[in-house]
């Protein structure tokens, strides 16, 4: 069952990240009027597929990628002088095609972390409490779990954010806590102390509740919670070149592995994960790598700035090159990730 489990997750996963990628490009294509070729799910042998208004959309046997062969991007294309080649178009139109594959997977991803929030709602502090930490002032005042609070120095609070901002800031001060405790009102007076940080506590977790914040405010938490894991990925890359983090990354065999581990944990858990994947992926192809969108619009903005295309030819070959190296790195990352599940990693 958790063999099953796993391939149905991965071919969900990678299959969704895959085809929406693929689908911006082909969308944009058509919106600028540049002709498709072929619509593909996967690399090397054809499984199957069908051909619809000249465009032939296909399932592949490798499933790591897939790929939009555009009209007029291959410098031997017959058609690559036609109206509808991409080769023909302004440097904006191809821009944009260009960019609408990684864009597709930053909105795949506020489109699922949107429906995990609508499902099952936000994590929200309260103004209660829900422990007091020993050793803390908090404690040693006489805060209660269960207690609610009302004002700090006599100013009324609605949101434990509020709470935390005035007893945070500043130099630490004694505070006059006003909570209700069954049904009654009581100050309490109490000195903050400040963390490692600095930041002034008293030690209180308030209690949290799932609130749902609605369709509009779901996709608005998806769209902060996206670049919230936009940021994060770019402090490690700078962690990474400043080798102030390891260099511990997984390839599509421990991702598979990864995968299978959180679609047991449910289908929440397992729309976060693919969410998160799909802002890597999207994340990634915008790197100036060769043969990634982020290499090809870096040659089309040179193009813009120069008013002179890169030789189509020496382009190809340069994108060649990246693939070659790319799939020279997915195979050692594949063979140090076979190597750690099985144990082999030391020895």
């Amino acid at each position: 069952m958790g063999i099953v489990l796993t391939a149905l997750a991965v071919i969900f996963v990678f299959g969704l990240i895959i085809f929406i990628h693929e689908a911006g490009h082909f969308l944009a294509a058509r919106l600028v009027g540049i002709g498709v070729y072929e619509f593909s799910l996967g690399f090397g042998p054809r499984l199957g597929g069908f051909k619809r208004h000249k465009t032939e959309y296909s399932l592949r046997l490798v499933p790591l990628g897939g790929y939009v062969r555009l009209v007029g991007m291959d410098p031997e294309d017959k058609e690559r002088e036609a109206p509808y080649s991409f080769a023909r178009k302004p440097v904006w139109s191809r821009m944009l095609v260009i960019l609408a594959g990684p864009f597709m997977n930053f909105f795949l991803a506020v489109l699922l972390l949107a429906i995990v929030f609508l499902w099952q709602g936000i994590p929200v502090a309260t103004t209660r409490i829900a422990e007091v930490l020993p050793h803390y002032p908090a404690a040693a005042a006489g805060f209660k779990p269960g207690d609610r609070i009302v004002a700090i120095d006599g100013q009324p609070v609605n949101s434990w954010k509020e709470i935390a901002r005035i007893i945070g800031r500043g130099p630490s001060q004694e505070r006059t806590i006003t909570v209700e405790r069954d049904g009654k009102l009581t100050d309490l007076v109490v000195s903050p102390q400040p963390d490692e940080t600095g930041k002034n506590k008293i030690g209180i977790v308030p209690v949290v509740v799932n609130e749902r914040p609605g369709l509009l405010g779901s996709l608005k938490q998806g769209i902060v919670a996206t670049a919230n894991m936009i940021k994060l990925i770019l402090l490690f890359l700078g962690h990474l070149l400043l080798h102030q983090a390891p260099a511990d990354i997984g390839g599509p065999v421990r991702i598979a592995v990864e995968t299978g581990k959180v679609a047991q944990m449910g289908l929440s858990p397992l729309l976060q994960f693919t969410a998160f994947l799909s802002i890597n992926v999207g994340f990634f192809n915008l790197l100036p790598i060769p043969a990634l969108d982020g290499a090809r619009f870096l040659f089309l903005f040179w193009e813009g700035v120069t008013r002179r295309p890169l030789d189509p030819k020496k382009e190809n070959l340069i994108h060649l090159v990246g693939f070659a190296l790319l799939l020279f790195l997915i195979v050692v990352i594949t063979y140090r990730d076979l190597l750690h599940l099985t144990g082999g990693m030391g020895k």
